[in-house]
């Protein structure tokens, strides 16, 4: 693919597969029935190419295709979990756990909840970003009902140990809510050996369409009781209410059974393309230092330049690369990093850091030429700023 600036902030989004955008536009045009009409054939084949692509979801990540329901995305999803869960334990318990590394749809909702008299424990990370499962097991007390970690982080790439955190919490008898966004469609994601309860994600983190998510719902050992936040229908067997978005869920499922076939040689190809462009940097920018190390996504960087503001550093080469400061979704306002900070970065040196996130379209003369940029544009504002003094 060629495109002038060359695009390296795939965690924020994906460019949809054109394979994905061809099963798709039937159903913007000739195909358009409302899944929810059963009294004609065009609502019976709107019907039958969503359930199709429940099945291509719930194979990539192992589950039962009836243990899924489509949102507008994982914001949405993380939301539905969360209060959901809220709602429906509230005689059980008010305490949820969750860390302070988490995305911002997680945070909020927490936030949100702490308003409504429910009681968040948010756990503190190690320097590489990792929370410490000691910590999460004296966290848990009697009225836990709930813990929500993320699978990957979107900033640094950090992957945590789900399977332990799934294990931890299954033998406390409380529901474990992941949020898989970064994960799902990138690694291997298998939500029973992760003993996972909840699980939101979205298609257009996984060259899908913007616009649909879906969540996951246990429904047996232990069966996961939540509470609709959206009204209106009964749509999705009552949990979330609204007419299908048919295009976009078919979308969603064509991307993910391309990611089951492919995900394993595009995880290499971009593991070996990041760690060479980590080395080269490191070597050519001797301050400079990666945040967040061990077991990460194959295609993420979160890297930091002493002394070099990221935002004046990212608008210099911006007609050249698409690089961002973090996460797209911390609002119009940006902020140094509150997953930097809680790794234990102080403001000013989380405002140093950038994200590059390498994705399927990403070719290896694209990572020779954004590093070359990124080393040429550092050592520019280096030499500014000798001169300065």
């Amino acid at each position: 693919m060629s495109v002038t600036p060359i695009y390296l902030d795939y965690n924020a989004t994906t460019p949809c597969d054109q394979r994905v955008v061809d099963v798709m536009l039937p159903y913007f045009t000739s195909q358009f029935g409302n899944a929810s009409s059963g009294d004609h054939s065009f609502g019976w084949m709107a019907k039958e190419a969503v359930e199709q692509a429940r099945e291509q979801i719930a194979n990539l990540i192992h589950v039962s295709p009836k243990q899924l329901i489509f949102t507008s995305g994982a914001t949405e999803a993380v939301n539905l979990a969360l209060k959901g869960i809220a709602e429906a334990c509230i005689s059980k318990g008010n305490h949820l756990i969750t860390s302070k590394v988490e995305h911002q749809a997680v945070l909020d909702t927490c936030a949100y909840l702490e308003t409504k008299g429910f009681i968040v424990t948010y756990l503190d990370v190690d320097a590489n970003g990792r929370i410490a499962l000691n910590q999460l097991k004296e966290a848990i007390n009697t009225k836990t009902i709930c813990i929500a970690l993320m699978y990957a982080n979107n900033e640094t790439g950090i992957i945590n140990p789900v399977k332990q955190i799934g294990a931890l919490a299954r033998r406390h008898g409380v529901y474990f809510m992941c949020d898989a966004t970064q994960a799902v469609g990138k690694i291997p994601v298998d939500v029973e050996q992760d003993f996972i309860d909840l699980m939101a994600f979205s298609a257009h983190k996984m060259y899908g369409p913007k616009g649909v998510g879906a969540l996951f719902v246990r429904n047996v050992n232990p069966k996961v009781e939540i509470l609709q936040q959206q009204h209106g229908g009964g749509h999705e067997k009552g949990y979330r209410s609204g007419t299908l978005n048919t295009a976009g869920i078919v979308g969603f499922g064509k991307a993910a059974a391309i990611c089951q076939e492919e995900m394993q040689e595009d995880s290499r190809r971009l593991l070996k393309l990041r760690e060479e462009m980590e080395v080269i940097l490191l070597q050519e920018i001797q301050e400079a230092f990666i945040n967040g190390k061990g077991e990460k996504l194959p295609q993420t960087c979160n890297i930091s330049f002493p002394g070099i503001d990221s935002e004046q550093l990212l608008l210099t080469i911006s007609k050249d690369v698409a690089l961002s400061r973090g996460s797209a979704c911390s609002g119009i306002v940006q902020r140094p990093s509150h997953v930097l900070q809680a790794m234990g970065l102080k403001p000013t040196a989380a405002h140093n850091a950038i994200r590059i996130s390498l994705g399927r379209q990403t070719s290896e003369q694209e990572i020779k030429l954004a590093t070359a940029t990124l080393i040429a544009a550092v050592r520019q504002f280096t030499v500014k700023s000798e001169q300065v003094f």
